[in-house]
């Protein structure tokens, strides 16, 4: 048995992906930097990629930066807007639970002289509007919070915040990676200045993300070479990662809608088969306001790794929580600013479905976390 509920950490890559990339890595080997017909045609192949992920986001081709991955686009976003604005201020807003990429990022900002406030969140994992208001002040020029937490799933109120500083001259950015492809998204409802997404999560490539950058914005870049992306992201292209992130992105949109439903309903359908079986379940995050694909769960006197690794040797993969800070023996910073103790947070398991995930799955699942619930609990009564 082999049974995958790890896709917040990445997605399979879609077959329809996978043919193009093949096709690519067939017909346009050459650098789409070269002027030659070879290195136009690779160029093309770019181009017709960069249509597609502004379609799939309702942004213009010329918005569209590509860069390796969504931590990537979140460093270029943050870094680039905070040095190209420190003329006019060096305060930058996010959240405490943003991902270790915007945080780690922000605490090199703060070695370079900005100062950064780590706006709170609710026990089930919200940013209240007032809180991020009080933080706003005139030395404020970035604000950086995450569209769902990659841990939790909770939804933040990112139209809300889009409204609020449009006209204020503050840059707004939104760490999307993990909601595309599971809810529709529009960069002009949401009022966003610069947007990350990744390719792997939306079932492409890895190696492959982008940073939106509406019109008129200004970043500086981080790494120099060639001219490739506007300046901005230097580099020959990877053509065939690129087109991979073309096709996702234009399939995880046209799927948007039925994607949500779908995995709506297989969550819910866990998360009562969960409940309704097992005793000292706790679900973290908010019940309603979350991502379709995410439960973030904790079992009481159940270590979450134990968990893990038992259902693993059951053929399950399951995570502890963000896939980029798995091997850390801190307990989750989402859960602990969400108001839970380090025992609690240990305790928690992140389960997330995705494409290929079926009715039948989610119910062996549900079967397997009760009988391995009533085993490791079994073995805490004998110690």
């Amino acid at each position: 048995m082999n049974l995958y509920f790890d896709h917040g950490a990445t997605t399979p890559l879609r077959p329809e992906v996978l043919d193009a990339m093949m096709e690519s890595l067939r017909s346009t080997p050459a650098n789409p930097g070269s002027l030659h017909d070879p290195g136009q045609q690779s160029r093309a192949a770019v181009e017709h990629a960069r249509e597609q992920v502004a379609a799939a986001i309702g942004a213009s081709p010329r918005e569209i930066i590509f860069t390796a991955s969504g931590t990537e686009a979140n460093n270029l976003a943050l870094l680039g807007a905070a040095r190209k604005h420190k003329n006019r201020g060096s305060h930058i807003l996010v959240s405490q639970v943003e991902h270790p990429s915007v945080l780690h990022t922000c605490r090199a900002l703060e070695q370079e002289g900005f100062r950064v406030t780590y706006l709170p969140v609710t026990e089930q994992g919200e940013l209240r509007m007032e809180e991020l208001e009080a933080a706003l002040t005139p030395d404020t020029i970035l604000v950086s919070v995450m569209a769902a937490n990659n841990e939790t799933g909770t939804l933040m109120p990112i139209a809300d915040i889009g409204r609020r500083l449009m006209g204020t001259g503050i840059l707004f950015h939104t760490d999307a990676v993990q909601w595309f492809g599971k809810k529709p998204l529009d960069v002009q409802t949401w009022q966003v200045d610069l947007m990350s997404l990744g390719g792997h999560k939306i079932n492409g490539p890895k190696g492959v993300g982008v940073l939106y950058l509406r019109k008129g914005t200004r970043i500086d870049p981080i790494l120099y070479g060639g001219g490739q992306e506007r300046g901005l992201r230097p580099g020959t292209a990877n053509v065939p990662a690129i087109v991979g992130m073309g096709v996702a992105a234009h399939l995880a949109d046209r799927e948007a809608a039925a994607t949500e439903s779908r995995l709506t309903h297989l969550r819910d359908r866990l998360w009562t088969r969960l409940s309704e079986t097992i005793p000292g379940v706790r679900l973290n995050g908010h019940p309603t306001l979350r991502l379709p694909s995410h439960l973030n769960i904790s079992f009481e006197q159940v270590e979450g790794q134990a968990f893990l690794l038992e259902l693993n040797r059951h053929g399950i993969s399951v995570s502890s929580g963000s896939a980029c800070s798995a091997g850390k023996h801190a307990p989750s910073h989402v859960l602990t600013a969400m108001g839970r103790s380090p025992e609690e947070a240990y305790q928690s398991v992140r389960i997330t479905l995705g494409k290929t995930t079926t009715e039948e799955e989610v119910d062996l699942l549900a079967e397997k976390c009760k009988e391995v619930v009533d085993y490791l609990r079994s073995l805490m009564e004998t110690t």
